[in-house]
């Protein structure tokens, strides 16, 4: 029998909630530039005294594990360079900005000397600034060639949210220059009839990865007065380009370069990044490309007061009885009605949409009790919603109106929502890097600030609040992608070709495997060699052989039965554990049920109701061995790295109660299974081995399974993923190992450099799997330590001291080498630094820590999509 975990989530079991008393209500600042904004002046309470509010109830106090005080720094200025235009100059001094920090101008000297360079600063460091002075300076050379358009630049965002936010900026910036400047959003949401006007006209064009990839470079004849012209090349909030997207992102960039370069231009590529370990390695991954980095922070920086909390025990008890904590969702929801109820300005952080959606319900409803006005004032944010429900919501908090917002983490990145006092974080947000640039949204005036994350009850939050060591003393993570991955590669290679046809000089461009899978693709009749030159040969678009974002084909509609009308979307690879006949769907703070899902069209219909629980989905996943690339002795047991083939299905989904997460019931369902090619990690053990640990065959199961479940729960804090983009199978005798063996993969298929930096850091990894097991209070494993909500055997069987003991003699064989920092390296010798937002197989792949895009219509239109990879098992 074998044990298996994909990806688990947010438990939505909420105890009841408490409202702080009303104080002083504090005046709300609004979300303008200091210079512009009168309200900015307004007393705003100081961090301590915000986090001495939040703990004036009962018993809040000890929910604090630790306060961390990160102490203001002075800024350091320089001066621009002499080559930025004076008229740029003097449009920034307008808008209040008299010097710049010297990271600042550093950057803007590397890119005017034709250096690509990556700005990775601190959160509101002024990173835009530091790119826009030299593009919007070429832009106004531009303007005075004869066609008025002998310079462009293309600004690249992970999120539409970011590059509308960008465009607005830009466009109050460059006000002072006139019709010099011609920015314009390029999306899924821009009207067909302005496309034509952007690829005339617009000199400064904003979009995003996906719509270069299928809309920009396809159509790249169209676009050839812009891209001969191609001056700059933004890519911003570079970290968030990892795994599997970031890999597809490089290759975009690749045959973006190569199309630049057939029109005789050849564009400088200015990044921006949140802090990152070595964020130049990563980013010459990322481009392809030499990036100088300028990372010394020279801005200044508020007091930030950071806390750590965690929720109470309740009364309640999950499966087998363990004890049950309040959860992160209901601690958020609460401490964003007391912020609110305080007139403070806030953002709270969610891993999931569903998550969002339920904060901001359960924190209206608490609010209007209070005063019926302020329930008004706060909103839900997510991937899914309609452009025109983004728009508004933005709009919203641009201007004030909204004071309090549950957000997935598409307001992570630079959308600018400055003059906030607090941010709270719902979970650990799977990475540091994004723990830093979440808590950073705060105080962005220069003002002092409090972040507060809330743990969620899973391993990994557990350790880190009562080890603050591990968030606070340690550096972020590198940024690992792998262009090479063949299921990235070979696509690309087959749109490139489709561009133009393409030559044995185009490979070295494309990286070392490139010539290795033309004759694959060939042999698959994709491409034909034909004289010097390989071709496309399908009618249809080979850019919609893939999607980058590794989602699966296009979303499923959910259109709302009887009346039609289109509610959003749901990821494809998020359907059998989302939208599934029966599951409960949230949007806008309605509750739908699912009627049915028709996988063949991708669509939802749903119908309004108010259930009094929410839906769990639950399958089995087995694995199989196809390679084993590397292996090493543990002891008597082995460590090892390779490929895999992953089957998974959604078999059923179980109804809790809303509020204590009672299991009411079981539904099973009738859905296709998934395979998925992947690589993994795994590690077996010996008859020897399981006599020292005092393993007998009754609790072998048990020990291996919940080893499994936690060792998923802590990879993401050395493999610097995200839960969501892993997966785990244990198994008492595999048939291909023929021992007890725990697998844990990627859930990307061809993998995304998760597993194979687990396996060089399995030393560390192991060790902090076992420490988090064996110091949890519990007797005999729960939600902190070893049981998952979304276990596909419903947390059946588990053991753990059994699993402590294993542990333990698995780590005594442990070489020497492996632990620490045998981290570096890859089997092909690459450095591994190449990785940072994405979440992913619980029953709810909405519970998701994933870049919002949420493509629209008008995408697929454009795009006139024809399926994509299959989404794999192991990913939510």
């Amino acid at each position: 029998m074998a044990f298996n975990h994909l990806p688990a989530g947010v438990h939505d079991a909420l105890a009841p909630l408490s409202v702080m008393p009303v104080t002083h209500s504090v005046p709300m600042a609004k979300n303008l530039p200091p210079d512009r904004s009168p309200a900015d002046s307004a007393p705003r309470p100081s961090p301590g005294a915000l986090l001495d509010q939040l703990t004036a109830g009962p018993s809040r106090a000890s929910r604090i594990t630790h306060t961390e005080h990160l102490p203001p720094r002075a800024g350091r200025h320089a001066v621009w360079p002499d080559r930025i235009r004076a008229e740029v100059i003097a449009a920034v001094r307008a808008a209040g900005i008299g010097h710049p920090w010297a990271h600042q101008a550093r950057a803007a000297e590397h890119a005017l000397d034709g250096e690509s360079v990556v700005v990775a600063t601190g959160t509101a460091s002024g990173k835009s600034l530091a790119y826009l002075t030299p593009v919007l300076s070429a832009l106004l050379d531009g303007s005075e060639a004869p066609n008025g358009r002998g310079a462009t630049a293309l600004y690249l965002a992970p999120t539409k949210a970011l590059a509308a936010d960008q465009c607005r900026a830009v466009k109050e910036l460059s006000q002072p220059l006139g019709h010099s400047v011609r920015a314009a959003v390029h999306d899924g949401d821009t009207p067909f009839e302005e496309r034509e006007w952007i690829r005339q006209y617009a000199n400064y064009v904003l979009t995003n990865p996906d719509m270069l990839h299928r809309s920009v470079l396809p159509s790249h004849a169209r676009w050839s007065s812009f891209l001969k012209s191609l001056k700059y090349v933004v890519v911003d909030e570079c970290h968030t380009y990892r795994g599997v997207f970031g890999s597809h992102v490089a290759q975009v960039l690749r045959r973006l370069r190569r199309l630049c370069a057939r029109y005789g231009a050849s564009p400088v590529l200015l990044l921006a990044s949140a802090t990152a370990a070595e964020p130049a390695v990563a980013a010459r991954r990322l481009t392809g490309l030499p990036v100088v980095e300028v990372a010394d922070d020279a801005s200044p920086r508020g007091e930030l007061v950071f806390a750590l909390w965690e929720p109470p025990l309740t009364e309640l008890h999950g499966e087998k009885g363990a004890p049950v904590r309040r959860t992160a969702t209901a601690e958020a929801a609460d401490l964003l009605t007391d912020l609110t109820v305080q007139g403070v300005r806030s953002v709270t952080f969610v891993r999931s949409r569903r998550g969002a959606e339920l904060i901001s319900v359960i924190a209206q409803e608490r609010l209007a009790e209070v005063d019926r006005s302020l329930a008004r004032r706060v909103a839900a944010y997510r991937g899914g919603y309609l452009p025109e429900e983004r728009r508004a919501l933005e709009r919203a908090l641009h201007s004030g109106e909204l004071l309090g917002l549950a957000a997935t983490n598409a307001l992570e990145l630079g959308v600018d929502i400055s003059g906030l006092d607090a941010v709270v974080i719902a979970g650990y947000p799977g990475t540091r890097a994004s723990l830093w640039q979440q808590a950073g949204r705060a105080g962005r005036s220069g003002q002092g600030a409090l972040a507060v994350m809330v743990a969620r009850d899973d391993p990994l939050d557990t350790f880190l609040v009562h080890h603050p060591e591990a968030l606070f003393d340690r550096p972020v993570e590198s940024t690992v992608l792998d262009p090479d991955n063949p299921y990235v590669l070979a696509p690309h290679l087959c749109a490139a070709a489709e561009e133009l046809p393409l030559t044995d000089e185009d490979l070295e461009l494309f990286g070392p495997a490139a010539a290795g899978l033309l004759p694959q693709l060939e042999a698959a009749k994709l491409l034909r060699r034909r004289t010097r030159a390989w071709h496309w040969t399908r009618r249809e678009r080979a850019a919609d052989l893939t999607d980058i974002r590794g989602e699966g084909g296009r979303p499923v509609q959910v259109v709302e039965d009887g009346t039609g009308r289109l509610l959003g979307t749901v990821d494809a690879g998020a359907a059998h554990t989302t939208v599934h006949e029966g599951a409960v769907h949230l949007h806008q703070g309605r509750t739908y049920l699912v009627r049915s899902l028709d996988l063949e069209d991708s669509v939802a219909l749903v119908e309004q109701a108010a259930p009094a629980y929410t839906t769990v989905a639950r399958d089995t996943t087995s694995v199989s061995v196809l390679e084993t690339d590397t292996e090493i002795p543990w002891g008597d047991g082995r460590l090892c790295y390779g490929s895999v083939e992953v089957t998974n299905q959604v078999v059923s989904f179980l109804r809790r109660r809303v509020i204590t997460g009672e299991v009411l019931g079981e539904t099973k369902l009738d859905l296709p299974p998934r395979t998925l090619r992947t690589r993994a990690v795994w590690w077996t053990v010996t008859e020897d081995q399981l006599d020292r640990a005092r393993i007998n065959p009754e609790i072998l199961g048990g020990a291996l399974h919940a080893a499994e479940h936690a060792s998923i729960g802590m990879l993401p804090l050395f493999a610097t993923c995200d839960r969501w983009d892993i997966g785990g199978v244990s198994v008492p005798l595999h048939p291909d190992t023929l021992l007890p063996t725990v697998f844990v993969y990627d859930g990307h298929p061809g993998g995304a450099g998760f597993a194979e930096r687990a396996f060089h850091t399995a030393g560390d990894w192991l060790t902090a799997t076992r420490q988090a097991i064996a110091s949890c209070e519990c007797e005999a494993g729960c939600p902190s330590c070893i049981q998952s909500p979304k276990c596909g055997n419903g947390n059946e069987p588990l053991h753990k001291r059994g699993a402590v003991r294993l542990l333990t003699v698995l780590l005594e064989g442990a070489p020497a080498k492996e632990s620490g920092t045998a981290a570096g390296r890859t089997e092909a010798g690459r450095t591994e630094t190449d990785r940072t937002e994405t979440d992913r197989t619980e029953a709810d792949r909405t519970e998701a820590d994933r870049t919002e895009t949420g493509r629209t219509e008008a995408d697929r239109a454009e795009a006139d999509r024809a399926g994509g990879t299959a989404a794999g098992a192991g990913r939510e």
